[in-house]
């Protein structure tokens, strides 16, 4: 269990950002596999979620994930009667209070929001691909359409892959350079065919120029830390034929 050292200091907010220990999982899931999607047996992944709410002494015993497709599709949740679980999309809002939200990753960047003044919270799942096609933007956009004011945010960003380990293909690195020359920062050369990429740096670039200030990071690297996290990258590595998901979130009381 991992905790961002802004969040965990406002009163009436729970959050986590989960490691894959404690759990009931075996196999190359062991053992906080909290992916419903995964090969996992449904009903440790189950059993697993009910850990992550007795952890969190969260009583509705229910929280609320997307099936999350890399996209840039935000979903808001304006009322108790309009939430749904594994609606399509990659970032939830919502001033609901008592209501659990999460994202599911294995590599991919897990961010929390809060807005200390509107009492609003978000989860995000960034992956390269909604990173890049907007997820970010579009979350701080729903913030701004609930009269969110940039510097009211706190955003904490958890463990992902590091850039060491992030290794893309010359096509990769063109995406990114045709939308922006700056994100050539991201980026170090290994070859004419190879780079490294940093998604952290990358969406905290993005923050920032959203105008967001108040920014933790939980800077740990989710491919070399086999102990506590699920890895899609190392998974692949190692031929295996499917991973486990880490959860990360975040409860407003």
């Amino acid at each position: 269990m991992f905790f961002s050292n802004q969040l965990k200091n406002i009163s009436n907010l729970k959050h986590c950002f989960f490691s894959r220990k404690n759990g009931v999982s075996e196999g190359i899931y062991n053992s906080l596999n909290c992916g419903l999607g995964s090969k996992d047996d449904k009903k440790n992944v189950i059993q697993n979620l009910d850990i992550v709410c007795k952890k969190l002494n969260y009583k509705n015993r229910q929280i609320i994930t997307l099936k999350q497709v890399h996209s840039n599709k935000v979903v808001y949740f304006n009322n108790p009667e309009e939430v749904r679980d594994k609606v399509i999309g990659d970032a939830i809002v919502t001033k609901l209070k008592n209501i659990g939200i999460g994202v599911l990753t294995a590599d991919c960047v897990p961010i929390l929001f809060y807005d200390l003044k509107k009492k609003i919270i978000g989860c995000v799942h960034a992956g390269w691909k909604g990173a890049l096609n907007g997820i970010i933007e579009n979350t701080m956009d729903k913030f701004l359409n609930l009269n969110s004011n940039a510097r009211d945010l706190v955003v904490a960003i958890g463990p992902c892959i590091n850039h060491q380990h992030y290794e893309v293909s010359q096509d990769f690195y063109k995406k990114f350079f045709a939308q922006s020359k700056n994100n050539g920062q991201f980026f170090i050369m290994l070859n004419d065919k190879k780079y490294l990429f940093n998604i952290r740096s990358y969406i905290n670039a993005k923050l920032i120029g959203l105008g967001i200030k108040n920014i933790d990071h939980i800077n740990m690297d989710t491919f070399s830390n086999k102990k506590n996290f699920f890895s899609y990258r190392r998974s692949k590595k190692d031929d295996e034929k499917d991973y486990g998901r880490c959860i990360s979130v975040i409860i407003m009381t």
